[in-house]
């Protein structure tokens, strides 16, 4: 009866021990996510913010929502085009059609990429301040600067113009040398290709704080372009042909016209989305509306934060956007660790 008695009370001891333990504790294990790659999924990291953005945003999703250890991996637009191809990166989150018209169509067509989803619809335009146009009211349209190389001198070739054009190494590079050729101005502008984004952000705003004369080129949707008072120069309307000359280098006569609106989409290597289905469904389902991204970008200049801190700015404030991309234990879990930081 005493083995008995003791045999008992161990076993209800036991028992307490169990029940005491808290639920969640036991659960976490089980309901932990298993990412569906068992490797890091690589991201293409281009060298401007909105891309840097969306990385950090998606990883952070993959991370926390989806149980996946992601990396990054930095370079240009063509280089890192032919790595999505490759397989050497799995996602480009940013991705231009219409900048890089025909590299991005033979992409598609080796069936090694495919182009998913709706970002956003970004844009492309020479700029001035709105000051220069006040100071030169007969300057409207890029064919105007013709007229008005001095305004825009060249400092290191005063008999010339200078456009801040592309930094060195992007895709747009292409376009921008193309159509300066196509509204004859190459005689009188140089084209200059800033060291990097960086650069290019750097010079354009010294210039606008000193109310100097400055034309450039830009895009949207940047920090940059909402924060200043600018003016974009009109360009012929928008002709098919012509754009896809322009995008392409050894274009002999290329014709001025708009630069191609470009409906943005994400990359994703082929092979990496049949092996993980759930995370290219995300991917799919990712679209930020303008307000969204202007105000996160905004964020990122006046507080002076890097592009991890903006993803996570816009993970905080735009849940009812970020929510439906995913499925709701997902986002619960992304929501959780949000909550814990």
């Amino acid at each position: 009866m005493r083995y008995t008695h003791t045999l008992a009370a161990g076993l209800g001891a036991l028992a307490l021990t169990a029940a005491l333990l808290p639920p969640p504790a036991r659960a976490a294990d089980a309901s932990a996510p298993v990412c569906e790659v068992n490797r890091p999924v690589r991201f293409s990291g281009l060298n401007w913010e909105s891309n840097l953005v969306l990385a950090g945003i998606e990883r952070y999703v993959l991370e926390h929502g989806y149980g996946c250890k992601t990396s990054v991996e930095i370079g240009e637009t063509l280089p890192m085009l032919a790595a999505l191809q490759r397989g050497d990166v799995d996602v480009t989150p940013e991705v231009w059609p219409g900048q890089i018209e025909g590299a991005w169509k033979k992409a598609l067509a080796s069936g090694k990429v495919l182009g998913v989803g709706h970002v956003y619809d970004a844009g492309e335009g020479w700029y001035v301040p709105r000051y220069t146009v006040e100071r030169n009211p007969g300057l409207k349209a890029a064919a105007d600067l013709a007229r008005f190389k001095e305004v825009f001198a060249d400092p290191e070739d005063p008999g010339r113009g200078r456009i801040y054009g592309c930094p060195a190494g992007w895709a747009c590079g292409t376009l921008n040398d193309n159509l300066l050729r196509a509204l004859k101005l190459d005689k009188d502008y140089a084209l200059f290709a800033p060291g990097s984004g960086a650069a290019q952000k750097a010079a354009i705003v010294s210039a606008y704080k000193r109310k100097r004369d400055i034309v450039f080129y830009y895009w949207t949707p940047t920090s940059l372009v909402g924060a200043l008072d600018l003016v974009k120069l009109e360009l012929p309307a928008f002709d098919q042909a012509a754009y896809t000359c322009m995008t392409d280098p050894k274009c002999a006569t290329p014709v001025a016209t708009e630069f191609k609106p470009n409906p943005v989409v994400t990359g994703v290597n082929a092979a990496f989305a049949k092996e993980a289905p759930r995370l290219t469904d995300f991917l799919s389902k990712l679209t930020v509306p303008d307000d969204a991204i202007d105000a996160t970008l905004g964020w990122l200049e006046t507080e002076g934060k890097e592009p991890d801190d903006a993803a996570r700015y816009f993970l905080k404030q735009y849940a009812p956007v970020w929510r439906q991309w995913v499925p709701p234990d997902v986002a619960d879990r992304v929501q959780s660790a949000l909550e814990r930081e």
